[in-house]
């Protein structure tokens, strides 16, 4: 498989923008707009050349391509730390609880909280995977090669980590969440209001959104029943990071009401897992695994073969342009 995982460039733009109309709205970090990307590969750029230490608000942007015909197939982002440049909104699913002595009942009513609790973290998102590549485990390793970037740069990220998941979406492209809840307050569809979030920021949520709960059982059927459940093409991706360690604590999007999954960075299991050593030689036989080497722009990871005493095969030492000597990091497929 001549797949590997690379730091994104801005060379990579019509790529990533053909990809960014393939994915039907409501992937805010991928939007289908040739300026926003153009800006945000600049940002990365800066971002790999950083010499920070510590978590900050740098964006690092990787890509899945094809080597042999020089596609680009996917995308992945990770964040350095979120709510530095404006805050990080969600909505936090609370209890109201109120009692009746005269009934003699006490009533519990779910609310929706505007929160920053999440401020800090650090977060994994924008993966997407091209229709024509969604076969042969890719999407696993454009998720999975975050992680060992993440392990690799581990002073570069929180102790806490979040990852956001698509709410759904109707055919036509709106939100029922979005209708039901903030569309009311803000004179435009989700789509506008996606879009805009996309280019500007979500600053406008801080200046326009009421501060005061929203209590679920006053909106609507339709916008009740998408409350923290993710799109249907990111049920897959919500499984891949259970598996890793990230559970629903109750936050959901501002926007479409996806559910917010998050993790302690150290448990996560592919950067818990990860081992860390230097290619003893080349060998083809060995265990299926995930392999990655290099530091920031000449960060890579492909699957592989790692051996006893830390061999690897021949296509992934050509892959990720090691050889004897080199350091890898690497988790088990």
């Amino acid at each position: 498989m001549n797949y590997v995982i690379r730091a994104a460039k801005p060379g990579d733009l019509q790529s990533i923008y053909e990809m960014a109309k393939l994915t039907g709205g409501g992937f805010t970090n991928l939007p289908p707009d040739k300026a926003a990307l153009s800006a945000k590969l600049d940002r990365v750029a800066a971002s790999f050349a950083s010499d920070k230490e510590y978590p900050s608000d740098e964006t690092y942007l990787l890509v899945l391509e094809d080597t042999e015909s020089g596609d680009v197939r996917g995308t992945c982002q990770i964040f350095g730390q979120v709510g530095q440049r404006w805050p990080f909104y969600s909505y936090r699913i609370g209890t109201d609880s109120k009692h009746s002595e005269q009934l003699d009942r006490t009533f519990h009513a779910q609310v929706l909280m505007l929160s920053n609790d999440l401020n800090g973290a650090s977060e994994v998102g924008g993966l997407f995977l091209h229709p024509a590549a969604r076969a042969g485990g890719l999407g696993l390793l454009l998720a999975r090669s975050r992680y060992l970037f993440i392990a690799r740069h581990r002073a570069r990220f929180g102790d806490r980590i979040l990852a956001e998941l698509r709410g759904v979406i109707d055919e036509a492209g709106g939100s029922p969440f979005w209708d039901g809840v903030a569309g009311k307050f803000f004179g435009m569809n989700f789509q506008e209001a996606d879009h805009f979030n996309a280019v500007h920021g979500n600053q406008f949520i801080a200046d326009l959104m009421p501060k005061h709960p929203v209590y679920i059982a006053m909106l609507g059927d339709h916008a009740r029943s998408v409350i923290g459940v993710p799109h249907p093409t990111g049920r897959a991706a919500m499984r891949m990071l259970e598996n890793e360690g990230f559970a629903f604590e109750n936050y959901v999007d501002i926007f479409d009401g996806g559910p917010t999954m998050s993790a302690r960075t150290d448990q996560v299991a592919s950067v818990r897992d990860a081992k860390h050593v230097d290619v003893s030689g080349i060998a083809e036989t060995g265990e299926d695994a995930l392999i990655a080497t290099g530091r920031l722009a000449d960060f890579r990871c492909c699957f592989g073969k790692v051996g006893d005493g830390a061999t690897i095969d021949s296509e992934a030492a050509k892959l990720l342009g090691v050889g004897k000597g080199g350091d890898i990091s690497w988790i088990g497929r």
